[in-house]
Formats: C-alpha cells, sequence, structure tokens
C-alpha cells in the first residue's frame, strides 16, 4: 500500500448498534468502509451515507454470518468491490462485529439457540476470518467482538458467552499465526451497552438499565460511541504492536 492510498476497514453488522458506531467512528479518522448487513439494505445504504458525508468512502454488502456456505461468494464480492471503488486488492482492517443476543436460563437453553449461537458469533467469526485472509494486507489488523460476560457471569448468558470465551482464544491464536504477515488481531469486549441488543433491556428497562449502572465504576450504561471510539483508537495508527489482546470496554463493570 502506498502512502497515498486509504485505509479500507470491513465491519460486519453495520447498519445498526455498535457496528454502526464503529463504522462512523473510523470514517471520522479516514478510514474507507466496506459494511455489511443482513436483510435491512435501506439502513445500510442510510450509514453509507453517513460515511460518505464524513469524506470517506462507503460499500454496503449483504452478508449473513450464520451461512458459513456463503463466505466464499462474499469473499468474491469484496475482491470486486475493492476493484472497482478503490482499485486495490486488498484492505486494511477486518472487525468482526455481527451477532445476536439470546438470554436463556442454562436448563432450558435449546440446541437450536446454541447452534444459531455458535453459528453467528463462533463458527461464522472463524471461517469468513479464513475465507477473507487473502484480502487483507500484510501490516493490517483483525478486532473480533467477545463480552464483559465470559468475564463475569449473569444467569441466562451461558451458551452467549461460551461462544465469547471461544472468540477470546480464537484472537490469541489468530495472532501467533497471523504474526508472521504482521497483522495484530485483538478482541474487544463490551460490557452491557443501550442497543436493541437482546431485546434492548439495557436500553429500555429502567430497572435493569439502573442495576447495571449501579455495577459500573462509571455509573452508567455503556453506549454505542463508547464501543465504536474504543475500536477506532485500537485501530489508530500507531497500535500495530497491540495484538492478542483483550480489551474489555464496559466503564469498570462488576470489578
Amino acid at each position: 500500500m502506498n502512502a497515498s492510498s486509504p485505509r479500507i476497514a470491513l465491519v460486519t453488522g453495520a447498519s445498526r448498534g455498535l457496528g454502526r458506531s464503529e463504522a462512523l467512528h473510523l470514517a471520522r479518522q479516514g478510514v474507507h468502509l466496506i459494511i455489511t448487513y443482513k436483510d435491512n439494505a435501506a439502513q445500510a445504504q442510510e450509514v453509507v451515507r453517513e460515511i460518505e458525508a464524513l469524506g470517506s468512502r462507503g460499500v454496503a454488502l449483504r452478508l449473513d454470518v450464520a451461512d458459513s456456505k456463503s463466505f466464499a461468494a462474499f469473499a468474491q464480492s469484496v475482491k470486486s468491490a475493492l476493484a472497482d471503488t478503490w482499485q486495490r486488492a486488498q484492505f486494511d482492517y477486518l472487525v468482526n462485529n455481527a451477532g445476536v443476543g439470546t438470554m436463556a436460563p442454562f436448563a432450558e437453553t435449546t440446541e437450536e439457540q446454541f447452534d444459531l449461537l455458535a453459528n453467528i458469533h463462533l463458527k461464522g467469526t472463524f471461517f469468513l476470518t479464513q475465507k477473507l485472509l487473502p484480502l487483507i494486507r500484510d501490516g493490517g489488523r483483525i478486532v473480533n467482538t467477545s463480552s464483559g460476560l465470559a468475564r463475569f457471569s449473569l444467569p441466562g448468558y451461558a451458551a452467549y458467552a461460551v461462544m465469547k470465551g471461544g472468540i477470546e482464544v480464537l484472537t490469541r491464536y489468530l495472532a501467533k499465526e497471523l504474526g508472521p504477515r504482521g497483522i495484530s488481531v485483538n478482541t474487544i469486549a463490551p460490557g452491557a451497552i443501550e442497543t436493541d441488543f437482546g431485546g434492548g433491556a439495557a436500553r429500555d428497562n429502567a430497572q435493569v438499565n439502573a442495576h447495571i449502572s449501579g455495577l459500573t465504576a462509571q455509573g452508567r450504561v455503556g453506549l454505542p460511541d463508547d464501543v465504536g471510539g474504543a475500536v477506532a483508537a485500537l485501530l489508530a495508527e500507531g497500535n500495530h504492536w497491540v495484538t492478542g489482546q483483550r480489551i474489555e470496554v464496559s466503564g469498570g463493570m462488576v470489578l
């Protein structure tokens, strides 16, 4: 990559929530974006317009991270977008953000719920990253998404937290195996955030919000921009030497 080429990031699940915030924070740093969405193309195009209003270029591509059989075709779509939009063969940063939240007591968790979480969070991250590796430049960076729930335990999140624990192990292995290419790999682990994730309880239920605030050193529930800003900071110039790390972005939840 020559000095005049823009940095390009691919952020999955960026049509709303944390992914949208991550994409916009990166755009403010001059990073160009490929964002993915599952169903709402119009919402994704609105994010592209926001990215372009900040002076960066953006492309939205459809991706179902639960469907690993679609990843090879998706990689071809990314390759075409890079060539058509930036005249490039590779991009710089991969942010594996897309996910869903399912809350169920351990004794009531179904195999279908477990498999969906595994396909999206663990298998999806593993094999999507694998398929995109040839398109990530040497010296690039990968950010995976875990959760504070992989460190502390709250009833109802056993299956979800197991997947996120797997992501943290995967991150260390990727950092080791991709190190010879100069690719750094880290995990961001958000705490509770005011979004519609998992039904939006942290945002919409005043009692839940107050309870979480009381467990958090900074005395409030997180906002999407708290995480978006952290991801952008991790991907800022000068942070390439940080790799294999779990960085919790929770305002000090359950210390």
